[in-house]
């Protein structure tokens, strides 16, 4: 009982605030606020809602037409993670996973059982119950590989999502701008130089939109979602070693230092991302 609480408690996960995406999105107002008052002559030149509607409206069309509803409700629901993540702590993982060698190498197997209804990831709960079931390791190895692979390949489309709006937006932008240059080339004849520039300051806009919309939205939350995967991915095969010792019933005190090693290479991975044991 005494691991069962322990292991319980060391599972909690709460969600942090990302601040280097709040960081971003100041730096972004900031840009977007100094273009506008101080870059414009004339800072109603920059609203333009027709055009807004164009680039929006035609990059999610094209958003549709690309991916099923489903991968596009989830991508929906990844943007989350671009403002908070579940924290993610390897040394946490990783003592989990020793107190677990512990037992299997003291061959107490009702220990184990006792805790896996206290674990709440379930990469290591499903790891820990086929040990239990005496599983051969490579059916074992099999599965959790298959396990890391169709997350890299789900979460892969979740970003691929973004990585094509942003290739959209600036194409609808141009779209916008063609609109804009038509109607101009309308009243050319008319030969009223403000009415020309006004309508072609209108119509750059929308490119200016879509630009924006690619470099400031689309891009960073697909690069974001990558970063994420690139570190669960690491987590996840730092645990499936831990797991695979176990099961050919390795020494704790090595699974110990082969985690210690992959847990140095983790964090120097997020030392960018700042306090890694917080992540």
């Amino acid at each position: 009982m005494k691991n069962s609480k322990w292991l319980s408690q060391s599972v909690a996960k709460q969600p942090a605030i990302n601040y280097s995406t709040t960081i971003g999105i100041l730096l972004s107002l900031a840009l977007l606020i100094f273009i506008i008052a101080y870059a414009a002559n004339d800072p109603d030149t920059f609203i333009n809602f027709p055009g807004l509607t164009i680039v929006l409206g035609g990059t999610l069309a094209a958003a549709f037409l690309s991916y099923p509803l489903r991968d596009i409700k989830q991508a929906i629901k990844s943007i989350k993670r671009v403002f908070f993540y579940d924290s993610l702590n390897p040394q946490r993982e990783a003592d989990e996973i020793i107190a677990v060698a512990k037992m299997w190498f003291q061959h107490d197997t009702a220990a184990i059982e006792n805790v896996i209804d206290n674990i709440n990831n379930p990469y290591l709960k499903t790891s820990f119950q086929l040990i239990v079931d005496n599983t051969p390791v490579e059916d074992i190895l099999a599965l959790l590989k298959w396990r890391i692979s169709r997350l890299r390949a789900k979460e892969r489309a979740e970003s691929s999502i973004f990585h094509s709006m942003a290739s959209f937006a600036p194409a609808f932008g141009m779209l916008g701008t063609l609109v804009g240059l038509i109607n101009m080339l309308q009243i050319i004849e008319i030969k009223d130089i403000s009415s020309i520039t006004a309508n072609m300051a209108v119509a750059l806009t929308t490119t200016f939109y879509g630009l924006m919309l690619a470099n400031l939205m689309f891009n960073p939350i697909a690069i974001k979602l990558e970063r994420r995967t690139e570190q669960r991915i690491m987590l996840m095969s730092m645990l499936m070693e831990g797991i695979t010792l176990i099961a050919e019933r390795r020494n704790p005190s090595f699974i110990r230092e082969t985690l210690s090693s992959f847990i140095v290479h983790y964090e120097d991975e997020l030392q960018d991302s700042g306090k890694p044991q917080h992540r």
